[in-house]
């Protein structure tokens, strides 16, 4: 999830764990633990983008990283909070719920984490985008009221306690949508005797009303979309595959671990003499004109007999279209 969100779970869990006991601190250093496991987009830029794509939500959203870390923040904390006399393994128990909460929420999104690293498995549920409003707003003001309660108020508790459930809520009840929306999709491949190897759904940005899905045939990928507001039926479109075309760029290592990250949900294709490598996971991007793109593509060149990829960067104007045409979608076609 977006970093507003987890620095947002990342308090109310602090304030769970010890708000009682240090009152606003407990927010505090909960945000500070909902956010540490992100810091390794930093660390990716230190390296290649395929390999900072690889570390992603890879060990710092790990069990190991929970037990492994949360001791020695709890250590670290306590020696500047030595007034509040609470030893570290309170502090230490803050950090743990901090860092797993942080990383189960991450499971919920379409990235997925590695929560059992260094295993070769990243779960990840498809049933909420990385930035959800509806999940966050309230969860934002929920946290806001809690830090101006007293400390040793009972609504205080009461607030934060409702904060959390609420959010839970929210999530389970984006798996429930997502079985729903698949039945959907499945139904609509039926109707139109659309034979199938696979199907993979979740939400569009910002709201959990509209919902994409990439379907894999033997020769190509279907994507199409459903809104809750629909009348219409799903349509599909086509993406061929042309595997015979790219086998040979497909043999370069640094290309399988692209494959790899991709889960084969990917195309590759040639426009203008340069390979693209398209992730499909994450849907199209409206242009404003001409053809929709890929939100996560990668530019592929030979550089002294290996690959290197490019994420090819998106635009403001982009963004700027994209939610246009997505309030639009979301009414329904």
């Amino acid at each position: 999830m977006d970093s507003l969100t987890q620095i947002v779970l990342g308090a109310a869990v602090g304030e769970a764990t010890l708000g009682k006991k240090v009152g606003n601190k407990a927010l505090l250093y909960g945000a500070i633990a909902g956010t540490i496991p992100d810091l390794d987009v930093f660390f990716g830029r230190l390296t290649d983008t395929i390999t900072a794509i690889e570390w992603h939500r890879g060990f710092s959203h790990s069990l190991a990283f929970c037990v492994l870390m949360s001791p020695l923040f709890g250590w670290l904390v306590n020696k500047i909070e030595r007034k509040s006399n609470l030893g570290w393994k309170s502090w230490g128990i803050l950090f743990f719920w901090g860092f797993i909460t942080h990383s189960i929420l991450d499971v919920f999104t379409t990235w997925g984490t590695q929560l059992f690293w260094p295993f070769d498995l990243r779960l990840a549920f498809n049933s909420i985008f990385v930035i959800d409003p509806f999940y966050t707003l309230p969860f934002l003001i929920f946290t806001l009221i809690t830090l101006f309660k007293k400390r040793t108020s009972i609504s205080r508790r009461k607030i934060n306690r409702f904060s959390l459930i609420l959010s839970s809520f929210y999530l389970i009840n984006s798996l429930i949508l997502k079985s729903f929306i698949n039945m959907r999709f499945e139904s609509a491949l039926e109707d139109q005797n659309i034979e199938y190897l696979k199907l993979s759904s979740r939400p569009a940005p910002f709201s959990v009303l509209l919902w994409n899905a990439n379907v894999e045939t033997e020769d190509a990928y279907l994507i199409g979309d459903y809104s809750f507001f629909d009348t219409k039926p799903i349509a599909f479109k086509a993406y061929p595959k042309n595997r015979s075309a790219s086998a040979e760029i497909e043999s370069y290592k640094n290309v399988q671990r692209l494959i790899d990250i991709a889960k084969d949900w990917y195309i590759i294709e040639e426009k203008n003499g340069q390979w693209m490598f398209n992730d499909l996971r994450f849907g199209l991007i409206p242009r404003k004109e001409g053809e929709p793109y890929f939100a996560f593509s990668y530019q592929l060149e030979e550089v002294d007999g290996e690959i290197q990829a490019t994420e090819v960067p998106k635009t403001r104007d982009d963004a700027e279209y994209v939610m246009i045409m997505l309030l639009e979608r979301i009414k329904g076609n």
